[in-house]
């Protein structure tokens, strides 16, 4: 009933740029806090940065200064803008987003179906 999907990702230098979009359709009533995981292959999922729904920010240690996340509360849309991008940075990117469906449901969290971000040295 709820779909995000994600788009923008790609390969890229190291010090390159690249913009993670991530669109949240179907029976929506609110979302609230919508954020960007990464992940690893044999790592766990962590949380890259999410943003409440009056913009309130969080970011992981290692990408403060260089992402920046946004979102359309209009659109139910939620970006990454990643900048001086570094091989380590190299993961697939979910977008996740705490929904509320109806008046009648609490939220529920969600997740894309993952973008593949490789940033080569």
């Amino acid at each position: 009933q709820v779909q995000l999907v994600e788009s923008g990702g790609g390969l890229v230098q190291a010090g390159g740029s690249l913009r993670l979009s991530c669109s949240a359709s179907g029976r929506i009533l609110r979302v609230n806090v919508m954020g960007w995981y990464r992940q690893t292959p044999g790592k766990q999922r962590e949380l890259v940065a999410s943003i409440s729904s009056v913009g309130r920010t969080n970011y992981l240690d290692s990408v403060k200064g260089r992402f920046t996340i946004s979102r359309d509360n209009a659109k139910n849309m939620v970006y990454l803008e990643m900048n001086s991008l570094k091989p380590e940075d190299t993961a697939v990117y979910f977008c996740n987003g705490n929904v509320v469906v109806d008046r009648y449901s609490t939220p529920s969290d969600y997740w894309g179906q993952g973008t593949q971000v490789t940033v080569s040295s």
